[in-house]
């Protein structure tokens, strides 16, 4: 029988914690317990409840979100408005297995949240795990398999794109135009592309009298 993630938000901003709460109860497979604001709040809720996950603010009223990581032995994720790159360490060297700052969109918490659930339903699904299945489940976890899927697929869209030119040269935008997709993103497959000496680049000048990347295959 199926049973949900228990998610517990701990986040001293009410009005925060509540959305966050909400956006967890949106996504199948998963529950969220009635959210804590304090770190001693969370102890309390962990031990009583026993969620599966735990969703923490860093800036909590009596105690560093990243100290208590320490004393939970269970999954937990990072949500907070530190955007600082000793934060983010800390918080992978503590356990947590994501960190997202906020403010977020919903859509990347629920990805996050997929992710968790195919990491644990990975692990789940033998009782002995060997090397290969341990790297598997990490990479769910990690989201690299989604990523590497639709990588796959926009970036056989634009080689194609390149091969239909013939060997003539096309911007990004003429690239992004005709399968598709933003320009930027054109251009960041694009620039993999040419480290990868799949296509190269030369410069040109446009109309505007700017140099213009122009790709072939």
């Amino acid at each position: 029988m199926t049973t949900d993630f228990r998610v517990l938000v701990v986040d001293d901003d009410f009005h925060v914690a509540r959305l966050h709460r909400d956006y967890v109860n949106t996504v199948p497979g998963f529950i969220a317990l009635e959210p804590v604001g304090s770190a001693e709040s969370a102890l309390r809720a962990i031990s009583t409840l026993r969620p599966d996950l735990v969703l923490i603010d860093i800036f909590l009223p009596d105690r560093n979100g990243l100290d208590l990581l320490t004393e939970l032995d269970l999954d937990a994720m990072v949500l907070s408005a530190a955007g600082d790159a000793e934060s983010v360490q800390r918080a992978r060297r503590r356990g947590a297995l994501g960190y997202l700052i906020k403010p977020f969109e919903p859509e990347l918490l629920t990805a996050k949240l997929r992710y968790y659930a195919r990491y644990r339903k990975l692990l789940a699904s033998s009782s002995s795990l060997d090397q290969e299945l341990v790297e598997r489940a990490l990479r769910q976890l990690s989201g690299a398999e989604a990523a590497k899927k639709t990588r796959s697929v926009t970036e056989q869209e634009i080689r194609s794109a390149l091969q239909r030119a013939g060997g003539e040269h096309r911007t990004a935008l003429e690239v992004a135009q005709e399968i598709g997709i933003s320009r930027a993103t054109a251009q960041r497959y694009l620039s993999v592309l040419v480290e990868e000496g799949a296509a190269s680049v030369s410069l040109r000048y446009g109309a505007t009298g700017r140099p213009e990347h122009h790709y072939s295959s």
